[in-house]
């Protein structure tokens, strides 16, 4: 019985000093189906292998009009790099019809899928409140996340802290811009 009491304090302490010596383990980003603008099917584990910054808008939402040209120039900036920008919409499906037009007008030229929605926004920490951007690892973990208009200096801090190997300061795990 001590014996057996032994291993079980002496697992017990391996498990903690394990526990309390390495890192938080990122969160998976959740994994629903999406729709291109032209109906095809897609996912973000699509896109494994490269990092993601995945952003939720709305045709109606103004804080989103002022975000959405900022990502897309980002976007071209981080062009031939492993970097992917995907701009979903949380439009109801009768108001789709006007997400192309918007696109257009804020001259977003990135890859844009419809079907998201505040419950996906909630699962990835992003609350209901769109905007909301989540950058996610080459594995699709998530590693940081912006609630609110997301600034230049929060996507490029994430983006770069992971093409750089993750050297230095890891980035803030959650930035609130509202």
């Amino acid at each position: 019985m001590g014996a057996m009491r032994g291993r079980l304090f002496g697992t017990a302490a391996l498990l903690l000093c394990c526990c309390v010596a390495l890192p938080c383990v990122a969160k998976s980003a959740p994994d629903p189906a999406y729709k291109t603008l032209d109906g095809h099917t897609q996912k973000l584990s699509a896109l494994r292998g490269k990092i993601v910054v995945v952003n939720f808008w709305a045709t109606w939402c103004t804080p989103c009009q002022d975000e959405l040209p900022r990502l897309a120039k980002l976007a071209s900036d981080y062009a031939g790099k492993p970097v992917a920008f995907v701009f979903i919409s949380i439009d109801e499906p009768k108001d789709r019809g006007k997400i192309p037009p918007a696109l257009e007008r804020l001259r977003v030229t990135q890859e844009s899928w419809v079907g998201g929605n505040t419950d996906i926004m909630a699962d990835l920490g992003l609350g209901d409140i769109v905007p909301g951007t989540a950058i996610l690892d080459e594995r699709g973990q998530i590693v940081a996340r912006v609630m609110g208009e997301a600034r230049e200096e929060d996507v490029r801090t994430a983006v770069d802290w992971l093409l750089n190997g993750k050297a230095g300061p890891a980035p803030a795990a959650l930035t609130k811009r509202y």
